[in-house]
C-alpha cells in the first residue's frame, strides 16, 4: 500500500460530515463554477448506452451520480457509493428532486473493498474523489475487478498544471482559497486541507502510469483549465 492521503480515514469521515451542508455551493464559489462544465466533459468522453450499469465512486452529494442517470434509459441503474452518510443524505434529496426515470440506488460503503461482484458495471466514475482514500491504487484495483470486459472507467480530479507560469497562479490560488471559503461561511481549516491533498496527490501522468500499472487499457488524460484539474478515462 502506497499512502496517497496521509490524512486518516477518521478524519476525512469528520471533515466530509461538517462540510456536508455548504459542500455544493462552496465549491461552485471556489471553482469558479468549473466543476459543472469539467463533469460535462467527462460524460461527452463516454461511449454510453440505454442499458448500462454505472457505478459513481465517492459520490458525495450525488452531481455525477444524477448525471449518469440523465444519460440513461429507464433500463438502466445508477449506483452511488460514499462512505459518509451525511453527503449520501444529500445526494438522496437531489436526486428525488431531480425527479430521474432511472433506478439511482446509494450505497454506504468503503471504496476500497466495493460489495458488488466482479463484472458487474459498464461504466465507473470517480469524481473530486481519488485524492480523498488513504490508497489510490486499491481503489483503482477494486474498479477494475468490477468493471464488465471493455467496460469504461473515468476519473475526474483536481491536478497540478505542468506549465510554470500557471502553476505560480495555481499554487497563489490553493493558498488563498481557504480564506475565501471562510469568507463564504466554510471553516478554513477544512477547506486547507484541499489545498494540502490538491498539492500532494499524484500528478497527471503518475495516475495514468497507475492506472495502466492495475491493468487499464487504452489509458488517456486531459489536462482541463490549463491543468488546474485533469480528466483520466481507461477500459478494462
Amino acid at each position: 500500500m502506497v499512502k496517497t492521503n496521509q490524512h486518516s480515514e477518521k478524519e476525512v469521515q469528520q471533515l466530509f460530515s461538517r462540510i456536508a451542508p455548504q459542500y455544493d455551493s462552496l465549491n461552485d464559489v471556489i471553482s469558479l463554477g468549473l466543476q459543472k462544465t469539467w463533469r460535462q466533459k467527462l460524460w461527452r468522453r463516454l461511449s454510453i448506452r440505454d442499458d448500462f450499469q454505472c457505478l459513481d465512486l465517492c459520490c458525495g452529494t450525488g452531481d455525477l451520480t444524477i448525471q449518469a442517470a440523465q444519460q440513461l434509459g429507464p433500463q438502466g441503474l445508477v449506483v452511488g457509493l460514499d462512505f459518509n452518510q451525511e453527503m449520501l443524505n444529500i445526494a438522496q434529496q437531489k436526486i428525488q428532486q431531480a425527479a430521474v426515470s432511472v433506478p439511482v440506488k446509494l450505497q454506504y460503503a468503503d471504496v476500497m473493498s466495493l460489495p458488488f461482484a466482479e463484472q458487474s458495471f459498464d461504466i465507473i466514475t470517480i469524481g473530486f474523489g481519488l485524492r480523498n482514500v488513504p490508497d489510490a491504487e486499491r481503489v483503482l484495483q477494486e474498479s477494475y475487478r468490477v468493471l464488465k470486459p471493455g467496460g469504461q472507467f473515468a476519473c475526474l480530479e483536481m491536478s497540478q498544471p505542468s506549465t510554470a507560469v500557471i502553476k505560480i497562479f495555481w499554487q497563489l490560488y490553493l493558498k488563498i482559497f481557504p480564506r475565501l471559503a471562510q469568507i463564504c461561511g466554510g471553516n478554513y481549516c477544512d477547506y486547507q486541507y484541499l489545498q494540502t491533498t490538491t498539492q500532494s496527490f499524484l500528478s497527471a501522468p503518475q495516475l495514468l502510469q497507475l492506472l495502466q500499472t492495475v491493468g487499464f487499457q487504452h489509458c488517456n488524460y486531459t489536462q482541463l483549465t490549463w491543468g488546474a484539474a485533469a480528466l483520466h478515462l481507461g477500459r478494462k
